[in-house]
Protein backbone atom coordinates (compact mmCIF):
# COMPACT_ATOMS: atom_id res chain seq x y z
CA UNK A 1 0.00 0.00 0.00
CA UNK A 2 1.30 3.53 -1.05
CA UNK A 3 1.45 5.94 1.59
CA UNK A 4 -1.05 8.16 -0.97
CA UNK A 5 -3.38 5.53 -0.55
CA UNK A 6 -3.11 5.00 3.59
CA UNK A 7 -3.37 8.60 3.80
CA UNK A 8 -7.11 8.70 1.56
CA UNK A 9 -8.12 5.34 3.41
CA UNK A 10 -7.33 6.91 6.76
CA UNK A 11 -8.94 10.39 5.82
CA UNK A 12 -11.91 8.25 4.93
CA UNK A 13 -12.41 6.32 8.40
CA UNK A 14 -12.07 9.54 9.56
CA UNK A 15 -14.54 11.26 7.97
CA UNK A 16 -17.32 7.63 8.27
CA UNK A 17 -16.51 8.42 11.99
CA UNK A 18 -16.90 11.60 12.11
CA UNK A 19 -20.53 11.55 10.74
CA UNK A 20 -21.20 8.52 12.96
CA UNK A 21 -20.56 10.54 16.01
CA UNK A 22 -22.87 13.06 14.31
CA UNK A 23 -25.73 11.12 13.43
CA UNK A 24 -25.58 9.64 17.45
CA UNK A 25 -25.48 12.92 18.75
CA UNK A 26 -28.35 13.46 16.65
CA UNK A 27 -30.35 10.59 17.43
CA UNK A 28 -29.82 10.82 20.80
CA UNK A 29 -31.20 14.82 21.15
CA UNK A 30 -34.84 15.19 21.13
CA UNK A 31 -36.39 16.22 17.84
CA UNK A 32 -36.33 20.27 16.95
CA UNK A 33 -39.71 21.10 15.23
CA UNK A 34 -38.69 21.91 11.51
CA UNK A 35 -39.97 25.38 10.10
CA UNK A 36 -42.65 26.21 8.00
CA UNK A 37 -41.14 28.99 5.88
CA UNK A 38 -42.88 31.44 7.91
CA UNK A 39 -40.37 33.30 10.60
CA UNK A 40 -43.03 34.62 12.67
CA UNK A 41 -45.08 31.46 12.60
CA UNK A 42 -42.70 29.50 13.91
CA UNK A 43 -41.65 32.06 16.41
CA UNK A 44 -44.81 32.06 17.89
CA UNK A 45 -45.42 28.49 17.81
CA UNK A 46 -41.52 27.87 19.57
CA UNK A 47 -43.02 30.88 22.25
CA UNK A 48 -45.41 27.90 23.46
CA UNK A 49 -43.31 25.92 24.75
CA UNK A 50 -42.95 26.93 28.14
CA UNK A 51 -47.37 26.81 28.56
CA UNK A 52 -46.92 23.20 27.03
CA UNK A 53 -44.56 22.44 29.40
CA UNK A 54 -46.56 24.02 32.17
CA UNK A 55 -49.36 21.74 31.39
CA UNK A 56 -47.19 18.40 31.86
CA UNK A 57 -45.92 18.30 28.04
CA UNK A 58 -42.50 16.55 27.10
CA UNK A 59 -40.21 18.30 25.13
CA UNK A 60 -40.65 15.32 22.68
CA UNK A 61 -44.29 15.02 22.37
CA UNK A 62 -43.93 18.97 21.85
CA UNK A 63 -41.44 18.61 18.89
CA UNK A 64 -43.42 15.66 17.31
CA UNK A 65 -46.69 17.18 17.09
CA UNK A 66 -45.64 20.17 15.72
CA UNK A 67 -42.66 19.53 13.48
CA UNK A 68 -43.86 20.45 9.66
CA UNK A 69 -46.75 22.74 11.10
CA UNK A 70 -47.86 25.24 8.76
CA UNK A 71 -50.16 28.55 8.53
CA UNK A 72 -52.91 27.76 6.91
CA UNK A 73 -54.56 30.19 5.26
CA UNK A 74 -57.49 28.49 4.75
CA UNK A 75 -58.25 28.36 7.77
CA UNK A 76 -58.18 31.50 8.86
CA UNK A 77 -60.16 32.88 5.32
CA UNK A 78 -62.96 30.21 6.73
CA UNK A 79 -62.65 31.82 10.41
CA UNK A 80 -63.22 35.40 9.13
CA UNK A 81 -66.31 34.32 6.56
CA UNK A 82 -67.88 32.17 9.76
CA UNK A 83 -67.25 35.27 11.82
CA UNK A 84 -69.15 38.03 9.10
CA UNK A 85 -70.66 41.18 10.20
CA UNK A 86 -72.20 41.09 14.13
CA UNK A 87 -75.79 41.29 14.29
CA UNK A 88 -77.20 44.39 15.21
CA UNK A 89 -80.24 44.35 17.45
CA UNK A 90 -82.80 45.05 14.25
CA UNK A 91 -80.98 42.57 12.07
CA UNK A 92 -84.54 40.03 11.41
CA UNK A 93 -83.95 36.49 12.84
CA UNK A 94 -84.47 33.77 9.77
CA UNK A 95 -87.35 31.40 9.70
CA UNK A 96 -86.77 28.17 11.95
CA UNK A 97 -88.96 26.18 9.61
CA UNK A 98 -86.53 26.24 6.77
CA UNK A 99 -83.68 24.89 8.90
CA UNK A 100 -85.84 22.39 10.83
CA UNK A 101 -86.97 20.85 7.38
CA UNK A 102 -83.31 20.16 6.05
CA UNK A 103 -81.87 19.40 9.67
CA UNK A 104 -85.00 16.85 11.05
CA UNK A 105 -84.98 14.81 7.49
CA UNK A 106 -86.00 11.68 6.22
CA UNK A 107 -82.30 10.81 6.02
CA UNK A 108 -81.62 11.86 9.44
CA UNK A 109 -85.31 10.04 11.16
CA UNK A 110 -84.37 7.07 9.50
CA UNK A 111 -80.25 6.96 10.01
CA UNK A 112 -80.87 7.52 13.42
CA UNK A 113 -83.14 5.20 14.05
CA UNK A 114 -80.93 2.54 12.50
CA UNK A 115 -78.32 3.39 14.36
CA UNK A 116 -80.33 3.59 17.44
CA UNK A 117 -81.84 0.14 17.04
CA UNK A 118 -78.22 -1.65 16.70
CA UNK A 119 -76.70 0.32 19.46
CA UNK A 120 -79.81 -0.33 21.81
CA UNK A 121 -78.54 -2.16 24.88
CA UNK A 122 -75.21 -0.30 25.05
CA UNK A 123 -77.76 3.21 24.43
CA UNK A 124 -79.69 2.02 27.80
CA UNK A 125 -76.52 1.36 30.11
CA UNK A 126 -75.53 5.01 29.08
CA UNK A 127 -78.41 6.66 29.50
CA UNK A 128 -78.77 4.52 32.98
CA UNK A 129 -75.43 6.40 33.49
CA UNK A 130 -75.69 9.64 32.18
CA UNK A 131 -79.73 10.10 32.79
CA UNK A 132 -79.71 11.51 29.22
CA UNK A 133 -82.61 9.76 26.60
CA UNK A 134 -80.77 7.20 24.53
CA UNK A 135 -82.86 9.19 21.42
CA UNK A 136 -81.38 12.46 22.59
CA UNK A 137 -77.47 11.21 22.14
CA UNK A 138 -78.01 10.07 18.79
CA UNK A 139 -80.13 13.42 17.82
CA UNK A 140 -76.40 15.39 18.47
CA UNK A 141 -74.35 12.63 17.06
CA UNK A 142 -76.66 12.96 13.70
CA UNK A 143 -76.22 16.66 13.99
CA UNK A 144 -72.80 16.67 14.25
CA UNK A 145 -71.47 14.59 12.22
CA UNK A 146 -74.13 12.54 10.24
CA UNK A 147 -73.71 9.46 12.67
CA UNK A 148 -70.14 9.60 12.10
CA UNK A 149 -69.89 9.70 8.28
CA UNK A 150 -68.58 13.80 8.22
CA UNK A 151 -65.45 14.45 10.91
CA UNK A 152 -63.65 16.83 9.22
CA UNK A 153 -60.19 16.53 7.62
CA UNK A 154 -58.00 19.27 8.81
CA UNK A 155 -55.26 18.68 10.75
CA UNK A 156 -56.42 19.94 14.27
CA UNK A 157 -53.02 21.01 15.34
CA UNK A 158 -52.31 23.04 12.17
CA UNK A 159 -55.34 24.42 12.33
CA UNK A 160 -55.66 25.72 16.34
CA UNK A 161 -52.08 26.82 15.93
CA UNK A 162 -53.22 28.80 12.63
CA UNK A 163 -55.95 30.04 14.14
CA UNK A 164 -53.91 30.98 17.61
CA UNK A 165 -51.52 32.95 15.15
CA UNK A 166 -53.61 34.83 13.47
CA UNK A 167 -54.34 36.50 16.51
CA UNK A 168 -58.22 37.69 16.41
CA UNK A 169 -59.38 34.87 18.79
CA UNK A 170 -56.35 33.38 20.64
CA UNK A 171 -57.67 33.23 23.65
CA UNK A 172 -60.11 30.50 22.50
CA UNK A 173 -57.79 28.85 20.15
CA UNK A 174 -54.26 29.28 21.50
CA UNK A 175 -55.49 26.52 24.87
CA UNK A 176 -57.66 24.72 22.46
CA UNK A 177 -53.87 24.13 20.68
CA UNK A 178 -52.30 23.51 23.55
CA UNK A 179 -54.66 20.94 24.67
CA UNK A 180 -54.01 18.82 21.44
CA UNK A 181 -50.62 18.57 22.66
CA UNK A 182 -52.03 17.21 26.28
CA UNK A 183 -54.01 14.61 24.55
CA UNK A 184 -51.27 13.73 22.55
CA UNK A 185 -48.95 13.58 26.00
CA UNK A 186 -51.75 11.15 27.31
CA UNK A 187 -51.66 8.86 24.27
CA UNK A 188 -54.42 9.75 21.85
CA UNK A 189 -52.22 8.97 18.79
CA UNK A 190 -51.43 12.07 16.45
CA UNK A 191 -52.35 11.06 13.21
CA UNK A 192 -56.39 10.57 14.73
CA UNK A 193 -56.24 14.37 14.83
CA UNK A 194 -58.54 15.22 12.19
CA UNK A 195 -61.33 17.28 12.27
CA UNK A 196 -63.14 20.53 11.39
CA UNK A 197 -61.36 24.39 10.52
CA UNK A 198 -62.10 24.97 14.01
CA UNK A 199 -60.85 22.50 15.63
CA UNK A 200 -63.95 20.19 16.54
CA UNK A 201 -63.26 16.70 16.05
CA UNK A 202 -64.07 13.20 16.45
CA UNK A 203 -68.17 12.03 16.32
CA UNK A 204 -69.34 13.97 19.18
CA UNK A 205 -66.75 16.96 17.71
CA UNK A 206 -65.71 18.04 20.82
CA UNK A 207 -62.57 20.89 21.08
CA UNK A 208 -59.76 19.21 22.63
CA UNK A 209 -60.40 20.67 25.76
CA UNK A 210 -63.80 19.22 26.18
CA UNK A 211 -62.41 15.98 25.17
CA UNK A 212 -59.75 15.99 28.15
CA UNK A 213 -62.76 17.40 30.50
CA UNK A 214 -65.48 14.98 29.04
CA UNK A 215 -65.02 12.01 26.75
CA UNK A 216 -65.63 8.79 28.75
CA UNK A 217 -64.30 5.37 27.75
CA UNK A 218 -67.54 3.70 26.94
CA UNK A 219 -66.90 0.39 25.20
CA UNK A 220 -64.18 -0.25 28.20
CA UNK A 221 -61.11 -0.77 26.20
CA UNK A 222 -59.27 1.93 28.32
CA UNK A 223 -59.34 4.87 25.33
CA UNK A 224 -62.02 7.43 25.27
CA UNK A 225 -61.49 6.93 21.52
CA UNK A 226 -64.62 9.52 20.01
CA UNK A 227 -63.22 9.18 16.48
CA UNK A 228 -63.75 5.83 15.85
CA UNK A 229 -65.92 4.70 18.61
CA UNK A 230 -69.83 5.03 18.88
CA UNK A 231 -69.56 3.55 22.41
CA UNK A 232 -67.01 6.06 23.89
CA UNK A 233 -68.43 9.26 21.66
CA UNK A 234 -72.25 8.18 22.71
CA UNK A 235 -70.95 7.94 26.58
CA UNK A 236 -69.02 11.09 26.24
CA UNK A 237 -72.27 13.17 24.75
CA UNK A 238 -74.00 12.04 27.75
CA UNK A 239 -71.43 12.87 29.82
CA UNK A 240 -71.36 16.29 28.51
CA UNK A 241 -75.14 16.97 29.21
CA UNK A 242 -75.01 15.61 32.78
CA UNK A 243 -72.51 17.55 33.15
CA UNK A 244 -74.67 20.43 31.88
CA UNK A 245 -77.35 19.84 34.49
CA UNK A 246 -79.85 17.51 32.19
CA UNK A 247 -82.33 16.05 34.96
CA UNK A 248 -83.41 12.84 34.06
CA UNK A 249 -87.18 11.93 33.61
CA UNK A 250 -88.12 15.41 32.03
CA UNK A 251 -88.31 16.15 28.51
CA UNK A 252 -86.55 19.31 26.70
CA UNK A 253 -89.93 20.74 25.65
CA UNK A 254 -92.70 19.90 23.80
CA UNK A 255 -94.28 21.49 21.13
CA UNK A 256 -97.82 24.10 21.62
CA UNK A 257 -100.34 26.04 20.54
CA UNK A 258 -100.75 29.62 21.74
CA UNK A 259 -103.80 30.48 22.64
CA UNK A 260 -105.51 33.47 20.41
CA UNK A 261 -105.10 36.77 21.97
CA UNK A 262 -102.35 35.67 24.28
CA UNK A 263 -100.60 38.41 25.80
CA UNK A 264 -97.41 38.34 25.66
CA UNK A 265 -96.28 41.48 28.13
CA UNK A 266 -97.83 39.66 30.73
CA UNK A 267 -94.77 36.79 30.78
CA UNK A 268 -91.81 38.68 29.33
CA UNK A 269 -88.39 37.83 30.58
CA UNK A 270 -86.94 40.69 32.74
CA UNK A 271 -83.36 38.69 33.11
CA UNK A 272 -80.88 40.39 31.34
CA UNK A 273 -78.85 37.70 29.46
CA UNK A 274 -75.04 37.81 29.42
CA UNK A 275 -74.60 34.58 27.29
CA UNK A 276 -75.86 33.99 23.37
CA UNK A 277 -78.04 37.46 24.19
CA UNK A 278 -79.36 37.12 21.05
CA UNK A 279 -80.49 33.42 21.79
CA UNK A 280 -81.82 33.78 25.32
CA UNK A 281 -83.25 37.33 24.71
CA UNK A 282 -86.03 35.07 23.10
CA UNK A 283 -88.00 33.57 25.67
CA UNK A 284 -90.26 34.58 28.23
CA UNK A 285 -90.27 34.08 31.52
CA UNK A 286 -90.11 30.85 33.56
CA UNK A 287 -93.65 29.06 34.55
CA UNK A 288 -94.94 25.62 35.25
CA UNK A 289 -97.00 23.72 33.33
CA UNK A 290 -99.63 23.66 35.02
CA UNK A 291 -99.58 27.60 34.77
CA UNK A 292 -99.58 27.42 30.89
CA UNK A 293 -101.87 24.85 30.95
CA UNK A 294 -104.03 26.96 32.67
CA UNK A 295 -103.56 29.57 30.38
CA UNK A 296 -104.95 28.04 27.48
CA UNK A 297 -101.76 26.74 25.70
CA UNK A 298 -102.41 23.17 24.14
CA UNK A 299 -99.74 20.49 23.47
CA UNK A 300 -99.55 19.79 19.70
CA UNK A 301 -99.42 15.81 18.95
CA UNK A 302 -98.71 14.90 22.77
CA UNK A 303 -99.38 15.13 26.12
CA UNK A 304 -98.33 17.86 28.86
CA UNK A 305 -95.78 16.33 31.15
CA UNK A 306 -95.39 16.70 34.65
CA UNK A 307 -97.37 20.01 35.92
CA UNK A 308 -95.05 21.17 38.21
CA UNK A 309 -91.85 21.64 35.52
CA UNK A 310 -90.66 24.77 35.09
CA UNK A 311 -90.83 25.85 31.31
CA UNK A 312 -90.26 28.99 29.15
CA UNK A 313 -92.28 30.10 25.51
CA UNK A 314 -90.18 30.08 22.50
CA UNK A 315 -92.15 31.01 19.28
CA UNK A 316 -89.24 30.52 16.65
CA UNK A 317 -91.30 31.49 13.79
CA UNK A 318 -93.31 34.38 15.39
CA UNK A 319 -97.35 34.60 16.83
CA UNK A 320 -99.37 32.34 14.65
CA UNK A 321 -96.74 29.66 14.20
CA UNK A 322 -95.66 26.41 16.44
CA UNK A 323 -94.99 27.31 19.51
CA UNK A 324 -92.12 24.99 22.13
CA UNK A 325 -92.14 25.23 26.26
CA UNK A 326 -88.79 24.88 27.06
CA UNK A 327 -87.40 22.98 30.35
CA UNK A 328 -83.77 23.51 31.39
CA UNK A 329 -83.13 20.34 29.70
CA UNK A 330 -83.22 22.29 26.41
CA UNK A 331 -80.28 24.62 28.25
CA UNK A 332 -78.25 21.88 28.92
CA UNK A 333 -78.72 21.21 24.78
CA UNK A 334 -78.17 24.94 24.20
CA UNK A 335 -75.17 24.40 26.06
CA UNK A 336 -73.55 21.97 23.66
CA UNK A 337 -74.88 24.67 20.91
CA UNK A 338 -75.79 28.11 21.76
CA UNK A 339 -78.19 28.25 18.65
CA UNK A 340 -82.10 27.95 19.12
CA UNK A 341 -82.40 25.95 15.70
CA UNK A 342 -79.73 23.65 16.59
CA UNK A 343 -81.52 22.95 20.18
CA UNK A 344 -84.87 22.28 18.70
CA UNK A 345 -83.88 20.69 15.75
CA UNK A 346 -81.71 18.07 18.23
CA UNK A 347 -85.17 17.78 20.36
CA UNK A 348 -87.20 17.34 17.33
CA UNK A 349 -85.06 14.91 15.97
CA UNK A 350 -84.98 12.76 19.33
CA UNK A 351 -88.45 13.00 19.39
CA UNK A 352 -88.94 11.29 15.88
CA UNK A 353 -86.44 8.45 16.58
CA UNK A 354 -88.50 7.85 19.43
CA UNK A 355 -91.53 7.20 17.39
Amino acid sequence: MTHSTSFRIGRLVHMVGVLLSAWMLTASAPLQAQGSGDTGFDAYIQSLWPKAEARGVSRATFDRVTRGLRYNARVVALDRDNLGAPPTPNTPIPAFAPYKAKHVDAARINGGRRVHDRLLPLLSRIEQRTGVPTSIMIAIFGHETAYGAVTGNFDLPEALATLAYEGRRRSLFEPEFLATLEMVERGVPREVLKGSWAGAFGYPQFLPSVYLQVAEDGDGDGVARIWSSEADAIESIGAYLRRAGWRAGQPWGIAVRVPAGYDRTRNATRLQPTRCPRVFARYSRWRSMAEWRADGFQPVGGSWPDGQIQATLLEPDGPGNTAYLLTGNYRAILDYNCSNFYALSVGLLADEIDR
